[in-house]
Formats: C-alpha cells, sequence, structure tokens
C-alpha cells in the first residue's frame, strides 16, 4: 500500500472515530483516577458541602484556581457556614474579598448568604430554578450548585466545559453566539446518576488536558469521538468573534498623608463599579480628562484658605476592567498632623491601610505614591 493510501485510509479511519458518541462513562473512569485534589472539593464518596460549593463557584467567576484558593481557604476559617457569613457586616466582607477583583460577586455573596438565611432556613435550595431566585446566582452556579452539592442532573457550562464541548462537536459558530448551542450539546452528555462528578469531570478536562493551547489530545478519554481533534484544528476551537475593546478611560488620584502618619480615604457608594470599596479620592473617569484640570478636582481642606500643594507624581497607574482600561496620574500632598478630612473622606493610619477594602487599583496608586517618597 502507497504512502497516499495509508494516509487517505487513515483519514477515513480518524472520520469514523469522531463521529462514535461520547460516553459519559470514560469521561467518569477518567476522573476517578485524575481527579483534581481542589480544596473545596470533597473527597471520593462522600457528599459536598452545598455552602462550600457555592462560596468556590462564585469566588472561582473570571478568576483563576491559583489566585482563589488562599482566599477561600480564609474565607472559610473566618466564616465556615452560611449563618456565620449572613451575620457578618458588609464591609467585613468586603474587607476579605479585596484584591480579588469584580466586586460585585462580594456583595451578592453577602446578599445570598442573607437570603438563604431569611428564607430557606440556612439551607440551599435543591432546584436550579429556586437557585436561581437567590442574589448573584444565574444559571451557571445554580447547576453547579444542583449537580455538585445535590447530584441532581444539571449541566454547569463554564469556559472550560465550552471548550471540551466545542472541540468535541467542532461547533462553527462562535461565541458568545455559540452558547445556547453548546449547553445544548453538553446537556446531552450528562448522565442521570453521578452528574455531580460528571460536571467536575468536564472542569477538570477542560482545565488539565483540554486546554486552550497545546491540549494533550492522546491523554483524553475521550479523543477516538471529538470531531476537532479528527479535523486536526481542536486549538482553533470554541471559534470566537472579534472582541471589541472599551475606549480608554483617564482620570487624577490624589494620595493625601498627614505628618502624624494618616492616610485620606473614602468609601465608594454602594451600588456600581467597585462598590462599597475603599479608595483615594479622585477626579471623574472619563474618555475626555485634561491634565490641565485635574486638580480642580482634588480634595478641599479647611480652612477654605489653605494652600495645598499637589505634586504630580511621575509616571501612569494603569488598570484594566472588564468594559474598558484606565490611566491615573497621580498626585501626592502632605499636611499638618490632625488636620480635619473634608466632608465624604476620612483619616486611617497608614499602617493599617491593609485592612481596608481596597481594590487591586487603589493598591497600585498608593504604592505608586509611597514609593515616590
Amino acid at each position: 500500500m502507497n504512502v497516499a493510501a495509508k494516509v487517505a485510509r487513515q483519514q477515513r479511519g480518524e472520520s469514523r472515530a469522531a463521529k462514535s458518541c461520547p460516553q459519559p462513562t470514560d469521561l467518569l473512569a477518567w476522573y476517578d483516577r485524575h481527579r483534581r485534589a481542589l480544596p473545596w472539593r470533597a473527597p471520593p464518596g462522600r457528599h459536598s458541602d452545598p455552602y462550600r460549593v457555592w462560596l468556590s463557584e462564585i469566588m472561582l467567576q473570571q478568576t483563576t484556581v491559583k489566585a482563589v484558593a488562599p482566599y477561600y481557604v480564609r474565607f472559610l476559617a473566618r466564616w465556615p457556614d452560611v449563618r456565620a457569613l449572613a451575620a457578618a457586616p458588609l464591609d467585613e466582607v468586603l474587607k476579605s474579598w479585596a484584591g480579588l477583583g469584580y466586586y460585585a460577586r462580594a456583595r451578592n455573596l453577602h446578599a445570598c448568604a442573607r437570603a438563604v438565611v431569611e428564607r430557606h432556613c440556612g439551607e440551599f435550595p435543591r432546584t436550579e430554578e429556586a437557585l436561581r431566585a437567590l442574589p448573584g446566582i444565574g444559571a451557571y452556579t445554580a447547576a453547579a450548585i444542583a449537580a455538585i452539592a445535590y447530584d441532581v442532573p444539571a449541566t454547569p457550562v463554564d469556559g472550560n466545559v465550552e471548550r471540551v464541548v466545542a472541540r468535541l462537536y467542532a461547533v462553527e459558530k462562535p461565541l458568545p453566539a455559540s452558547k445556547p448551542e453548546i449547553s445544548r450539546l453538553a446537556q446531552s452528555l450528562t448522565p442521570q446518576h453521578r452528574a455531580g462528578d460528571f460536571a467536575q469531570a468536564l472542569m477538570d478536562l477542560g482545565a488539565t488536558l483540554c486546554s486552550p493551547k497545546n491540549p494533550a489530545c492522546a491523554l483524553c478519554p475521550w479523543n477516538q469521538s471529538c470531531a476537532a481533534r479528527a479535523r486536526g484544528d481542536a486549538e482553533t476551537f470554541p471559534r470566537r468573534a472579534a472582541k471589541r475593546e472599551g475606549e480608554l478611560r483617564r482620570g487624577a488620584a490624589f494620595v493625601a498623608r498627614r505628618a502624624d502618619g494618616y492616610l485620606l480615604v473614602r468609601t465608594r457608594p454602594a451600588k456600581g463599579l467597585l462598590g462599597g470599596m475603599t479608595e483615594v479620592p479622585t477626579s471623574a473617569w472619563s474618555h475626555d480628562f485634561e491634565e490641565d484640570e485635574a486638580l480642580q478636582s482634588a480634595p478641599l481642606f479647611a480652612p477654605a484658605k489653605r494652600r495645598v500643594t499637589w505634586r504630580r507624581i511621575s509616571g501612569i497607574v494603569r488598570h484594566v476592567f472588564t468594559h474598558f482600561p484606565l490611566e491615573l496620574s497621580v498626585y501626592a500632598a502632605e499636611l499638618p498632623a490632625r488636620t480635619a478630612a473634608p466632608a465624604g473622606t476620612r483619616w486611617v493610619p497608614l499602617e493599617q491601610i491593609g485592612n481596608e477594602a481596597l481594590p487591586s487599583l487603589m493598591r497600585k496608586v498608593i504604592i505608586h505614591a509611597t514609593a515616590d517618597g
């Protein structure tokens, strides 16, 4: 048999293999051997705690396992169950969340804990419908809790699962338009038994073998059923529509320090971007920010005639939010001890600033200003 004939025969064999149906039992057998050990995952044969499943899933939204793990451990040590979290002040929850990003999650986390206690006597409901009625719980999180905690045959579809399914069936429609199709295909795979293990197996497969780049197809339990592998272009899935970047916004941040070691801060409005978090005063963040007018937004200290010298710190602090990038100029000023804080602001000891609910952006700003001296 010549080389061309061998290649053609091999391609025909791959095409036939790709048409075989992926079996949940194959994935579960792989999962039983290779499941990841994660802080929130129950050991084999043990039931998962709904509170721990919920807490981990909220934290893992748009955040890596590596980043979440230490936060999860600290949260669980401080608030071991949903009643403890519901009883905590929101400010304390925000402080413990500081640095993890996407702060609306922390506010929803607290609101959800209270709702579970008030509406469900401290027990997470078992159905997806009831779970979705709780603050901050969408379709994915509801399915994850129902499947993992209660073994309901639900199908949570996160980024890892999207990638696995898109490759398995070579879904040509780009994301996000293909989400309904991918969800339907994932649901068609979900078994009636061991649904929780199956959901976690799909997540693990995407996180380990079916990675965005250089997927380890040879080790995949479904490699004989994968249409993208048969085509030889697995890395090109899932298809994605061109992402439109948000327009750059700019502004100024004002880092005021007193001679007795205090830093001027304020609390952002409860709703909106970085709601309820701590920040140093800033100007508005806008597309048409003018540096020459920055000091018009600087905080005013009584008495009205007091002259404050704001020093422009060299360089710019850059940060990227979900919908737009931001650049902040930083201004610093030194004030006498016991200077009163302007309305809407407060002084905090600089040595205790780490106890505030500071988002990573503000940490960057303060470090930038204080590193300059």
